[in-house]
């Protein structure tokens, strides 16, 4: 029996309302129960800290507190400390992480407000692709839906289906293993369940130089990548201003 390649990295990723968090959580607990080292993890960019921050100060939501661009660069920012913290844990610890959000998420919600990426792309190149990234699809209207049902925030129509749009149109899209995020959550499980007995029975195991190699350079990102990922953030920061 050819023995199965280890999973170490799982993301959901999508537009808000698709149940990232709902699913993440669940998935994490659920491996967990089936006794591999799985911890949820969220790599939040603060845009809902900022939202909430935004209403107790009389305005509508960060853009209109912080400015478009300016709100994109500290989501930018927050994503990518996020993100470092979550793959430096990893290393650390050796647990399987379900990440709630990643990379991608980021050149969505960029590309969905017509704002540059290149910057955010040479920050976030340093960050190795999850073995499984799930896009969560999702009906914007019934995205929209859940997000009004839940009360604590708030989002435009015509902003989520340019990021549905966004996500659909990304160069990443051909990685991505897409469920049907319409129905229940139970659902949407089951078929993330099965998505991930696939990719084990049919991933061939990884030959031990390239997995020492990958190793290596999840280890680099201590140093180097947070004087390269300023860099790029720096650049953003000049178009911001």
């Amino acid at each position: 029996m050819v023995p199965m390649r280890r999973l170490k990295t799982v993301a959901l990723v999508g537009i808000d309302g698709s149940g990232k968090t709902t699913q993440a959580h669940r998935l994490a607990e659920e491996l967990a129960a089936q006794g591999l080292p799985a911890t949820y993890r969220r790599n939040a960019g603060g845009r809902r800290w900022f939202g909430r921050l935004a209403t107790a100060v009389g305005k509508r939501d960060g853009e209109e507190l912080l400015g478009r661009r300016l709100m994109l660069l500290v989501e930018s920012l927050l994503r990518w400390l996020a993100i470092l913290r979550t793959l430096l844990r990893r290393t650390i610890t050796g647990e399987l992480t379900v990440m709630d959000r990643y990379a991608v998420c980021q050149y969505a919600s960029l590309r969905a407000r017509s704002a540059p990426e290149q910057a955010a792309r040479l920050a976030y190149r340093l960050f190795p692709r999850p073995d499984v990234t799930f896009l969560l699809a999702v009906d914007p209207e019934i995205a929209h839906d859940r997000i009004e049902a839940r009360g604590y925030d708030h989002e435009e129509m015509s902003y989520l289906r340019a990021a549905d749009a966004a996500y659909r149109s990304l160069p990443e899209h051909e990685h991505f293993v897409v469920i049907d995020a319409n129905g229940t959550p139970d659902e949407v499980s089951a078929a993330m369940h099965a998505e991930l007995l696939d990719w084990q029975s049919r991933a061939a195991p990884e030959p031990w130089l390239p997995a020492v190699l990958a190793n290596a350079r999840t280890a680099l990102l201590v140093g180097g990548p947070l004087a390269a990922g300023a860099t790029a953030i720096g650049m953003q920061l000049a178009e911001a201003l």
